[in-house]
């Protein structure tokens, strides 16, 4: 079964004070991390980047230029999938991703699923609150056992993806999208250190746990 890889850079970091998908990390940049991990299982990756991307491709096979919104980048990276079977996305300011878990969400999509997400169970309490007068008031308690964080890499069928992003709806992943379309979306277990990169400090603990 083919598989193709949209490892998503096209972010401007703004809460990282910059594209924190080309910090370096050791000898590697983030995203070029990403890259590496994602052909685990992957026949070629293509790197989805910002409009005035001058790096060297951080080892992918195909580079396109992203939009303006997380959606429409992964759209952008799509439209060069070619006819394979199996798409996985990944987000590049994930570099910590192990091969194993790209396996994990290939081989659900392989066993019959629409789509395969990693998550993790919530173990701290989870509040609903609602915001007044400048204030956040608790409104309720969820029950957490109901819920859960997921991850990236997702992998789903190709022709389910393409299908839910036909719309050009706008989620903060792609397992949101093949939901809304019915699609059908396992979980497997996620990683605790699968941490994606938002500010400087989130880079120096991956950098000091992999000894970068």
């Amino acid at each position: 079964m083919s598989v193709v890889a949209v490892v998503v850079a096209g972010g401007r970091g703004v809460r990282f004070g910059g594209p924190k998908q080309f910090a370096s990390l050791g000898e590697e940049t983030v995203a070029a991390r990403s890259v590496r991990a994602a052909r685990s299982v992957a026949d070629a990756v293509i790197l989805v980047v910002p409009a005035g991307y001058q790096g060297s491709g951080e080892g992918a096979d195909v580079i396109v230029e992203g939009g303006a919104t997380r959606a429409a980048s992964v759209r952008a990276g799509l439209a060069h999938v070619g006819n394979v079977d199996v798409v996985v996305v990944h987000d590049a300011a994930r570099p910590n991703a192990r091969p194993v878990l790209f396996a994990a969400v290939v081989a659900a999509v392989v066993g019959g699923a629409d789509g395969a997400v990693p998550g993790l169970m919530i173990t701290d309490t989870v509040k609903r609150v609602v915001r007044e007068d400048g204030l956040t008031l608790v409104h309720a308690t969820e029950p957490r056992q109901d819920l859960m964080t997921v991850q990236t890499p997702q992998a789903f069928r190709r022709t389910v993806l393409l299908a839910a992003h036909a719309g050009a709806e706008e989620a903060t992943d792609d397992a949101a999208l093949v939901e809304l379309a019915g699609g059908r979306v396992v979980v497997v277990p996620g990683h605790i250190d699968n941490v994606k990169i938002t500010e400087a400090s989130d880079l120096e603990r991956i950098a000091r746990g992999s000894g970068a």
